[in-house]
Formats: structure tokens, sequence, C-alpha cells
């Protein structure tokens, strides 16, 4: 028996058209195959409410609030000095003596004076009791009388002067011996023995050691929040941490670093001696009503102008951008105070890379810092 094709025999143009046809359906049933996208790894964060606190910290530097400078209230030739620089002083103690030569005979000169004014005075006295005798029994005019009244009046007021110039001269040989008004430290010394100085001229400036301060530099978006938190600081060498309370803060910006500068009183030193120039740290602290969310800084992302977190949507293959309320931001995470819910998974890093049309493949960010 002959053998037949089981596939019409096809010639010519028409094979072509065939084979053709063949080549075209099997790319077009390849076009319709969607190509599988890979997801991408992201690291993620679980969200978790904490009361609202913030905490920061400041480097700073121990100042005394009152500061003196002491000098002498007359002037003259300096020849003794009893402190140093870096001196603790007590109330009283001396710190520097003037030649006292010239006061103590100006003071004898004005002791003269006042016993001539005495005797003077008592002769005038004597005098006038006299001529009031005198007048009794009619042997002297009125006018007599009175000039010995005025003689004796002016007698008196010459002892009254006389006295003042006394005590005056007495007060100025006190003022050629220097003493410290209060306790504290010697902060500066810019006279020598020897030295002739002028009436008010500075002898030594005494910091005194029962108001001590910490003064800080304060970065302007800092300012208001410094006003509401809870301070303590800590003095560097020794590690003694002492409550401090905000006193003063200065109206004005510095000019080049454009900070605001504070001054925070330390209240419980005790018998602790300060060492003004030493370096501190304050720490601060504040509350808010509600809760925020910590997560890292590179959690947020910004688009059109509001800050945005990646949440991890339900099925877990897909992530959303979810606006949130920034509460502050701190030195390695941002507090966020509304837009989150606790439990939420946030992407914690790549953020700029995300699409909510693209899948992701989520990872613990404590996975990732295990495997470091």
């Amino acid at each position: 028996m002959p053998y037949k094709p089981l596939i019409p025999s096809v010639r010519g143009p028409g094979l072509f058209a065939v084979l053709g046809g063949l080549l075209v359906g099997g790319c077009n049933a390849d076009a319709d195959v969607p190509s599988p996208t890979r997801p991408q790894a992201v690291a993620t964060v679980t969200v978790k409410l904490e009361p609202a606190e913030r905490g920061w910290s400041y480097v700073g530097t121990v100042k005394p609030r009152y500061q003196s400078d002491v000098g002498f209230r007359v002037g003259g030739k300096i020849i003794a000095r009893s402190v140093e620089v870096g001196s603790w002083t007590k109330k009283g103690d001396v710190i520097a003596r003037l030649d006292p030569s010239d006061f103590e005979l100006a003071l004898a000169a004005q002791d003269a004076e006042l016993a001539a004014a005495k005797v003077s005075r008592d002769e005038t006295a004597a005098a006038l009791e006299r001529f009031r005798v005198l007048f009794r029994d009619g042997h002297v005019s009125r006018s007599a009388l009175d000039q010995r009244q005025s003689a004796a009046a002016e007698a008196q007021s010459r002892v009254d002067r006389a006295e003042r110039n006394v005590e005056l001269a007495r007060n100025q040989l006190a003022y050629t011996t220097l003493v410290s008004d209060s306790d504290g430290i010697v902060t500066a010394l810019p006279v020598e023995v020897g030295q002739v100085i002028a009436a008010g001229q500075l002898i030594a400036r005494v910091a005194r050691r029962d108001a001590v301060e910490v003064e800080v530099a304060l970065p302007e978006q800092d300012v208001a929040a410094v006003r509401e938190a809870a301070a303590e600081a800590e003095l560097w060498g020794n590690g003694s941490r002492f409550s401090a309370t905000l006193r003063e803060i200065a109206p004005d910006a510095e000019p080049v670093s454009r900070t605001f500068r504070a001054r925070f009183a330390l209240t419980n030193m005790g018998e602790i001696a300060p060492d003004f120039g030493r370096t501190a740290t304050l720490h601060l602290k504040t509350k808010s009503a509600g809760s925020v969310a910590a997560l890292p800084l590179s959690a947020i992302a910004n688009e059109n102008g509001r800050p945005v977190a990646w949440v991890v949507a339900d099925d877990g293959q897909h992530a959303v951008a979810r606006p949130v309320m920034v509460h502050a931001y701190d030195q390695d995470k941002v507090l966020v105070s509304a837009g989150l819910n606790a439990g939420d998974r946030v992407v914690a890093l790549g953020v700029h890379m995300l699409d909510a049309d693209k899948p992701i493949r989520p990872i613990e960010a404590r996975a990732l810092v295990s495997q470091k």
C-alpha cells in the first residue's frame, strides 16, 4: 500500500504563510505571560507607644552668680597682699593693706582739732554762765548776753564738726585694710605689692561660692522646650550630679553662634566647693500629655512638605505611606506623636526607594543588627 502523509502537502507561497503564522502565534503567547518582580527587602521596626518624654543635654561651664570687684575706698601704696589667684577666702579675711602712715597722721591731727574745740567750748560755756548771772543782777545788757550765747553755740558746733572729722579720719584709716565681704574664691588679682593705686581701683575679683550656676548656649529651636524641662547638672571629673533650676535666658542671640545664653542655678551642692570654670553637662528632660513612638531618623520621609512614614500593609507584602505628626527630633531618633498605632511595622531604611505598588520583604531591624 502506498504511503500517505498525514499533513497535506503545501507547496509554494502557502508553506511560508503557514510557518509565518506559527511563529507569530508563538511570539504573542510569550508576550501575554507577565515577568515576575522580586520583592524588595526592607528593614522594619515595630511601633511601641511610650509617654511623651524627651531627654537631651548640653555642655556648659560652672560659673558664679555673684562676682565682686573689690578695691580700696582710699588711694595709697600697697604694702601687703594676703591672697593669690585661686585662694579661698572667708568673710572678713584680709586681702591687702595700704601704707597707713598718712592716715594715722590725719587722724592725730583731727584728734588735736577736737581737743582744741572742746577747750574753746568749755571756756565759752563758762563765760555764758557768768554773763547770765550779771544779766540777772542788771550789770550787763541783753545784747551782751546774746553775744555770749552765740559764741557758746559756735564753739559747740566746732566740737561737733571736729568729732565728725575724727570719725572720718578713723574710717579712712580703717579703709587701708581691704577685707573680703563674702566667702568665695579669688579669680583675678591685677595688683602687686608696692604699687600705688587710686581709690576704687580693682584690687581683686572674688566669686561667691554660695550661688553656683552652669552657663550653656541654647539653639534657637530649644528655647521654648528648655523653659518647661527639668534639669540636672553633672560636673566633669567627679561625676557628681546636682539639681538645676533655670534662672535666666538671654533676650537676644549671640551675633556669631546665634545661640542664646542660659544660666541654671545649682540648688543642692551642700558643702561641696565648686571649681569655677569646670566643664559640666546639663541634662534636660521634658514630659507632655499623650504618647509618642520613637523611630530612627531614616524612617521619616518628606512628601509634599509633610512628614510621612511607610507602614507595612496587612498583606505583609506592600508598604503604604502614612502622614505623621513629629513631636521632636533627637540626636539619633524622631518622636512621632500622631499617625501611628502600637504594633504597626514601619520601614526604617530605604524609604526613598519605596513604591506602594511594588512588593516588599520586611525584615525586623533587630535581625539586621544581629547579622552584623
